[in-house]
């Protein structure tokens, strides 16, 4: 079994979520509040990490992602347990 792969969801100062792949989640959180993740969430720090899924391929990580993405908004705060 190679590397675990990661989707997590953040909430954003402004209370918007970011849904993310990373391998390691810890590193990606801190180099998102570090200002230097993805340009959504610059200017929304700090974010607090609320939710996460762990893959065995990349390819489900990813696909997973893409279907975060997709949800509306009710349905990520049921995702993350914030109904």
């Amino acid at each position: 079994m190679g590397d675990a792969h990661f989707v997590y969801v953040l909430e954003c100062a402004d209370g918007t979520f970011y849904t993310g792949y990373t391998t390691d989640v810890e590193r990606r959180v801190d180099e998102h509040n570090a200002g230097e993740g993805a340009k959504y969430t610059r200017g929304r720090t700090p974010v607090e990490l609320v939710h996460v899924e762990s893959f065995d391929s990349k390819s489900a990580a990813m696909s997973r992602e893409y279907e975060i993405k997709q949800h509306s908004r009710a349905t990520k705060e049921r995702l993350v347990g914030r109904e």
